[in-house]
Formats: structure tokens, sequence, C-alpha cells
């Protein structure tokens, strides 16, 4: 199994606080730019990366995703344009820990044990593939943890004391809770819920427990921090990207942006 995510978890513990997970959509707006874009991440602030896998129909996803996807379909994204983008990330980045997330049928085309060997030996560390649930286990997951990535599954309002032993029980990197019931970045939860739903959690699991959906400010980042292990950024990121293609800004410009606005989301855990 690989160790980049338990020593990232291990040090965030040293530092006395939680992690910044950011979610980028591989290819958007283009290859070019969002290779900048996730180059720079870790010095922005990121300890976690999540890579989203650019697919047609993304159902668990907002607009703000889904457009993203589709820019970077439009702009020839492919899941072997994915792989190629952690590889030439961990040319200069060896320690930071980069998920895959996404969805199964672009795995399935591709192959899936070959995807699990590509995806182990240029250094992904894990996936999250939203449209597998336990029930699905013999489809990837069991193969995932024997090639040593880890799996990473998605816990949710509903996820009652019946269900959550066999969600966490093929789990392992971290638990991503899901703040929200529905879709990607379309409201934001109460923080009470919140911690009381993360206590919940950690009666069922050792496992870090990430806390996602719907999280845009500093300041959410802060309270939420104050309970959970780590926390995601997903759908506000992309929106920026989509904010500064309707600017017209150049290149550079975009990914400045995006940048600074991962140094502040950071300053809430910092």
């Amino acid at each position: 199994m690989t160790q980049r995510l338990q020593t990232r978890f291990e040090e965030l513990k040293q530092e006395k606080r939680a992690g910044l997970v950011t979610f980028i959509t591989a290819g958007d707006p283009n290859p070019e730019i969002s290779l900048e874009i996730l180059n720079g991440l870790p010095e922005a602030g990121a300890d976690i990366i999540e890579l989203g896998m650019p697919f047609s129909d993304p159902m668990a996803d907002g607009p703000a995703i889904q457009l993203s996807s589709q820019r970077a379909l439009k702009n020839g994204a492919s899941l072997i344009n994915t792989l190629e983008m952690v590889d030439s990330f961990r040319k200069t980045d060896d320690q930071t820990p980069i998920i895959l997330m996404g969805y199964f049928n672009p795995i399935y085309r591709y192959g899936s044990q070959k995807f699990l060997n590509d995806a182990m030996s240029i250094g992904v560390d894990g996936l999250i593939i939203v449209d597998l649930p336990p029930e699905e286990d013999d489809e990837l997951c069991h193969a995932c943890l024997t090639t040593g990535l880890n799996w990473i599954r998605l816990t949710t309002p509903t996820s009652d004391s019946n269900r959550l032993p066999r969600i966490l029980k093929n789990s392992s990197g971290f638990v991503y809770h899901v703040a929200i019931t529905g879709i990607t970045g379309t409201r934001s939860a109460k923080i009470e819920e919140l911690e009381a739903a993360v206590k919940r959690i950690r009666t069922q699991t050792s496992l870090p427990i990430a806390v996602g959906f719907g999280i845009k400010s500093p300041t959410q980042i802060k309270d939420i921090g104050h309970f959970a292990d780590a926390v995601v950024v997903g759908s506000a990121l992309v929106n920026t990207v989509k904010s500064a293609l309707e600017e017209n800004l150049t290149k550079q410009e975009i990914v400045k942006k995006i940048h600074e606005f991962v140094t502040e989301l950071a300053s809430g855990l910092r």
C-alpha cells in the first residue's frame, strides 16, 4: 500500500491542524493550464490533491464540476492524459498524495487491472469511484487494494449505523464524508450537524475523516477543521477556473488566480 497518505496525515497530526484537500478536473480548461495548476497546488497550500477524471456523465456532480468535465473533454482530455498529468507531477513532487476521483465507466473501458497497474506505477495514491457502492466491491475495490492503492469511500448524511460498517469495511487512506445530500457545490451544511456526523463515523473507524461538498470559504474551512482531519474544496475551485475564462484572463493569470485562492483557503487552517 502506498504510504504518502498515511505519512501526510501523521504530519498534519504533528502540526495539530486539519489538511486542505483541493479538487481540480484533469485537463480543465485545457491540458497545459491544468498541469500548471496541478504543479503549483502544494506550494499554494494544498496538502492532498484530488484529480477528477473527466467523464461525460458525472451524475454525482453539480453544474460546476459537470461544466469542468465538459471543458476538459472538449479540449482533448482522457484517462490516458490524466495519468500522464500525474506522471509529470511526480517528476518534481514525490510527497503530495494524489487521489483520482471519478466514475467507473472510463476505467472499465481502459481495462480495470491495466488502469490500476498504470496508476500505481506513476504514483497515484488512491481512488474515489463514486458510482461503485460496497455491493460492487468485486468490480474494482478488491483489485485496487491488492494492487496497493487506497480505496477511499464516501459516507453521507444518510449513512446510518447499519450502513456504515459495510461502507467502511474495505476503506483505506481516509473516509470522505459528504456534507450534504445531493450533488456537489450546491449548498452548505450546518456545522453542528457535520460535527455530530464526524463523531458518529469516528466510533466506527480509526481512519482520518475528510469533509467535502459545498465548502467554499476560509471561515467554513476553519470551523470544519476543528473536528475533521481534512477539508475538501472542489466546486469553488473549478468555478474560479470558469470565472477566469469568462474574464478572458491569460494562461498565467488563470493559474495565479487559482493558486491565490488556494492560499486564501489554506489560511483557514494555518
